[in-house]
């Protein structure tokens, strides 16, 4: 496939393809083995919406088929609260007036063993996009100090070219997060100020370019709250879809992060309750049977303690969205209030309460060693 750029909708037309749908439309999606991309439209639409007990049903079979009784457990590491963006949702936009650091390779290894000493072996190392600060050189150093100590590495920074990825890669970084925020074009710059973020198009072929770089992992995802979520949904199934083909040996992952009170005013510009939540994420679990779904300590404990077994494989724990935040408690300059503030022996217990296994390893690098020596797909 030479063409590395997702042929994206217009999102209006994604609005009016929902709309179109009935019941018995959602009745046949449901009946279906395999479901495309028009049974994951009625899925998410109102029609949908009595059915949520039947769709959870099936999403709770798949999930189980496909991934037995296991949910992984994360937890993320926030390097830098520096960002060249303007992003009017997030608190570490360059707007807003909080305290900003960047960790020493030192600081941040420090933590992360803070972290493993906890128990987690899959950590997600975070950033403010601010590439003059925390570039290649300091992530693949930092990887390097730290793949001995955890199963996996994954990043959420800046937009990285398809050549650093691949270095990335080599040095022990196995996953990508990169999510559109929103694939509403007209919201995207509404929202999406200044910086290189501004760019929809450059954004969306982020993905793409971590795939080709021959990442085990490629997580995507919508910021609830900043446009119609139905149709969020729709473009992430066409996205999903789209990757696969692109670059069929990755594993990819949804995240589903609804608007949480940071620093600045912005308030969401669309409600998203946790019913809705419920049915996108049942209605891409029915449409895509083996994506990763993760569900992040945005969501409120009480909330993530009913998903177990439905639809979620990935649950983040004690998080701390904060630069240095794991070993000063003191620390200032956080990108998002949490709503679930438990520990992760606490999110555990809940797991297994439910009986299900939260599962701290299901990786090892010798695993990424074995995929190095596989041929390059085509492509660049």
């Amino acid at each position: 496939m030479n063409n590395v750029t997702f042929p994206l909708p217009d999102f209006n037309r994604l609005q009016a393809r929902i709309a179109e749908y009935s019941r018995d439309d959602v009745l046949r999606a449901l009946e279906r083995p395999h479901r495309t991309s028009a049974d994951l439209a009625a899925l998410l639409s109102p029609a949908a919406e009595p059915l949520l007990g039947a769709m959870a049903a099936e999403s709770a079979r798949l999930t189980q088929q496909r991934f037995g009784r296991v949910i992984q457990l994360y937890a993320p590491l926030y390097l830098s609260s520096y960002c060249a963006n303007r992003c009017l949702y997030c608190g570490f936009s360059i707007d807003n007036e909080i305290p900003r650091r960047v960790l020493s390779l030192a600081e941040a290894e420090k933590e992360a063993l803070i972290l493993a000493g906890r128990g987690f072996s899959h950590i997600l190392l975070v950033s403010g996009e601010a590439p003059a600060r925390l570039g290649v050189d300091y992530l693949a150093e930092l990887a390097v100090r730290l793949r001995a100590s955890f199963a996996s590495v994954a990043i959420e920074v800046q937009p990285l070219q398809t050549v650093e990825y691949a270095r990335l890669f080599a040095a022990g970084i196995t996953g990508v997060a990169v999510y559109q925020e929103t694939y509403d074009r007209l919201t995207y710059g509404a929202v999406h100020l200044g910086g290189i973020k501004a760019d929809f198009d450059r954004r969306l072929e982020i993905p793409a370019r971590a795939a080709r770089a021959g990442m085990r992992e490629v997580g995507i995802g919508a910021l609830l709250g900043l446009a119609d979520w139905r149709a969020e949904g729709l473009a992430l199934g066409l996205h999903l879809a789209w990757l696969r083909k692109l670059s069929w040996r990755t594993a990819y992952t949804i995240s589903f992060p609804r608007l949480r009170p940071a620093p600045g005013s912005f308030a969401p510009r669309v409600r998203v309750t946790e019913k809705n939540l419920s049915q996108l994420l049942f209605a891409l679990r029915l449409f895509d049977p083996d994506v990763g779904l993760v569900l992040s300590t945005r969501e409120e404990a009480r909330f993530r303690n009913g998903m177990i077994g439905l639809a979620p494989t990935r649950y983040s724990a004690g998080s701390c969205t904060i630069p240095g935040g794991y070993g000063d408690a003191a620390a200032a300059g956080e990108q998002f209030s949490i709503g679930d503030e438990r520990s992760i022996e606490e999110v555990a217990s809940s797991i297994r309460s439910k009986g299900y296994d939260p599962v701290r390893k299901d990786w090892d690098a010798v695993f990424q060693d074995n995929e190095l020596a596989l041929p390059a797909e085509p492509g660049h």
